[in-house]
Formats: C-alpha cells, sequence, structure tokens
C-alpha cells in the first residue's frame, strides 16, 4: 500500500512565502512524476505543478509560473513546493500525488496520478 503525506501548509500573508513538502512510501513503490494540485472552496481541482523524474523537468500552471518552483528526490519518492509571493487567489487545499505510469506527455490531469495524500490547507489573508 502507497501513502502520501503532505506538510508545510499554514497561514501567510499576502507577498509571503511557504514550502510543502510530500513524502510517496511503499514497499517496492517508485513513480514516474509528482505532483501538486489544489482546491480551493467552490472549484475544481486544479493543476499547480509537475516534475517528471526521468528527464528532470518541471511544468506549471500558468497562474503560478514564476513564482512556484516544484523539486524532489526521485530516490525517496519526495516532492516540494516553494511558493513566493503568495495572493490571496492561492488559498486553497494543496494536494501532493503521485504517479506510477510514464506518460509522455504532461502530467496536467488529476487522473494521470494513482496516489494522492489528504492535503494541506494554504491560506493567504490580504
Amino acid at each position: 500500500q502507497v501513502q502520501v503525506v503532505e506538510s508545510g501548509g499554514g497561514l501567510v500573508q499576502a507577498g509571503d512565502s511557504l514550502g510543502l513538502s510530500c513524502a510517496a512510501s511503499g514497499r517496492t513503490f517508485s513513480s514516474c512524476a509528482m505532483g501538486w494540485f489544489r482546491q480551493a472552496p467552490g472549484k475544481e481541482r486544479e493543476f499547480v505543478a509537475a516534475r517528471r523524474w526521468s528527464t528532470s523537468t518541471s511544468s506549471y500552471a500558468d497562474s503560478v509560473k514564476g513564482r512556484f518552483t516544484i523539486s524532489g528526490d526521485n530516490s525517496q519518492n519526495t516532492v516540494y513546493l516553494q511558493m513566493k509571493r503568495l495572493k490571496p487567489e492561492d488559498t486553497a487545499v494543496y494536494y501532493c500525488a503521485a504517479s506510477r505510469i510514464c506518460y509522455t506527455g504532461g502530467y496536467y490531469r488529476p487522473n494521470m496520478y494513482d496516489y494522492w495524500g489528504q492535503g494541506t490547507q494554504v491560506t493567504v489573508s490580504s
């Protein structure tokens, strides 16, 4: 059984920085990519960022590009999300996810991921 656990959420002010961490664990588990999604109240879950291990490449939603950075360690199945210049519209529950399948395209859709964490709340006050 694979477990995905996020940490690092909290309450910050607009313009502040915050980092999230995520670890996926399970016997013999290995991932092709890990990513972050977020869901605000009354909205659908949306893609934030993803890290593909085989090419060491990252992808971002336009809304966070230039402010958020995803990084991680493939051997440890860990991924981090460094968030800078936070805005009130970044307020959401942030979810970490891991994908066992190595797609050729980007990991933008939730259905491309097999395992999900419980989520961590990020609140940005104005």
